[in-house]
């Protein structure tokens, strides 16, 4: 009888082990995001000579829009745009729609134009990661990206010229080649901090 009271406790004995699998299962930190804290913010601070850490410069935010001109004819063509979209960055992309109306472009207010992503937390710093090691080293003749493109508020734009770039597409069942730009948004009060953020971040800039 002891043996059978025993058994039929030690189902109680599961829900204690729940916490621990949660915890096990729960994703883990960017690489880039924690090689940021633990070496690139020391550096920038020392570097600007920063007296309070909340002031160092880091990414806000990625926004990768991909504009289709012949959406404006054909609304159809925006689906593997989007879906291509969805597998560059890892989120569900928004269509983008014209804010006015353009005659000689045969635009119409509202009228969908293209795709966006707003990459934020994780995702932003996990495809700033593949952009910098993987995509533009992939680009043909590759030798650093213009320091020129820097907006005078710490934003920095990168336009592409394909999609093929990024290793998540493929060739097979790409029916035309998209550019896209990519605007990486910075906390930075001036260019010179933004830039410095981007070359420690791994920015391949031109020499």
């Amino acid at each position: 009888m002891a043996k059978d009271k025993k058994d039929k406790k030690a189902p109680a004995a599961e829900p204690a082990r729940a916490p621990e699998a949660a915890r096990h299962s729960a994703k883990e930190t960017p690489r880039l995001k924690s090689r940021f804290r633990q070496e690139i913010a020391p550096v920038l601070m020392k570097e600007f000579d920063f007296k309070n850490p909340m002031a160092v410069p880091h990414l806000h935010k990625i926004v990768v829009n991909m504009g289709v001109g012949e959406a404006t004819q054909n609304a159809k063509v925006l689906d593997p745009a989007s879906n291509e979209l969805g597998l560059i960055t890892g989120q569900k992309p928004v269509i983008t729609r014209a804010k006015k109306s353009i005659a000689a472009f045969k635009v119409r207010e509202g009228q969908p134009i293209g795709a966006m992503v707003t990459l934020r937390g994780d995702r932003m710093y996990e495809f700033f990661d593949r952009l910098v090691n993987v995509v533009l080293p992939r680009v043909r003749d590759f030798r650093g990206v213009s320091m020129k493109s820097f907006d005078g508020r710490g934003n920095y734009t990168l336009g592409l010229h394909d999609q093929l770039i990024f290793p998540e597409i493929d060739y097979a069942k790409v029916d035309k080649l998209k550019g896209m730009n990519v605007t990486i948004v910075t906390t930075a009060r001036s260019d010179d901090q933004a830039r410095a953020l981007l070359r420690h971040l791994g920015m391949p800039f031109r020499a």
